[in-house]
């Protein structure tokens, strides 16, 4: 999926990172990030890059293996989306069944704005909407250390994902036997299809074999921006300002997020 956003219940593995020295984090290209990638299963987070404005639907499907050795298969859906000046909307749903046809339950919806650095939360149970100044998270560009022998990173090439040109990267960790409880070595492998065009994943595949596999896939993909309305509080709701007092410590935006609650 695109560039995704804040991606949730469980995290796959751990953070997604990049930019230039000391500039605002706007990538999540798989190569300048570290070893680890955080995909949230709930929501997904679009970086607020101004100028690349789209809107998509982000489908988010799980199957878990349980105790009893059955499979348990679920999907949801989020719509995300950025516009001109670089606020991003992402949402929160609740899973359903696989072969459900319900649209997943709204749970709640956040959107920043980087310009006044400001992340609104509101949820639907309460009708109360939360406004928080965070600052977007400096971080200097990382480089995956591909010399780690338990670490294989895989050119998959080109491709076209939803009409939008995408480079495939494939990176298997093996976990050496007895580190996680298994008398033989386990390779989790994540795949990933990203868009230099839109600075986003379009498709990610995370495989353990302990727990199960997801896979996050952009859809239904539009250029331009989206409606203002979906990046405003809806009508009704109550707005909570809980911006710390003055002199406190302000918290920062992880704009590359991940995960979906990444």
């Amino acid at each position: 999926m695109k560039r995704i956003l804040h991606v949730i219940a469980g995290t796959l593995l751990a953070g997604l990172c990049s930019a230039a020295a000391q500039q605002a984090t706007t990538d999540a290209n798989p190569l300048s990030s570290s070893l680890s990638v955080s995909i949230s299963t709930h929501t997904l987070v679009v970086p607020p890059i101004a100028g690349v404005p789209f809107s998509a639907t982000a489908v988010i499907e799980n199957k878990r293996f349980q105790e009893d050795g059955t499979v348990a298969e679920t999907r949801l859906i989020n719509l995300i989306g950025r516009d001109s000046i670089g606020r991003t909307h992402g949402e929160m749903r609740q899973y359903v069944p696989i072969s459900s046809n319900a649209e997943p339950p709204l749970k709640s919806v956040s959107i920043y704005d980087p310009q006044a650095e400001i992340l609104t939360e509101y949820t639907i149970s309460t009708h109360i909407a939360t406004l928080q100044h965070q600052s977007r998270q400096r971080s200097s560009r990382t480089v995956i250390e591909t010399q780690n022998p338990l670490v294989k990173v895989e050119d998959l090439g080109a491709s076209f994902i939803d009409g939008i040109d995408a480079k495939g990267t494939r990176r298997s960790v093996t976990i050496p036997a007895g580190a996680s409880g298994s008398s033989a070595p386990l390779t989790v492998v994540d795949e990933y299809w990203y868009s230099d065009d839109l600075h986003e994943d379009l498709l990610l595949i995370h495989k353990d074999p302990r727990t199960g596999e997801q896979k996050v896939m952009l859809t239904d993909i539009k250029r331009g921006d989206p409606d203002p309305s979906f990046f405003e509080v809806p009508e009704g709701y109550k707005i909570v300002d809980i911006n710390p007092p003055a002199g406190a410590p302000i918290m920062q935006h992880n704009v590359t997020g991940n995960a979906v609650n990444r």
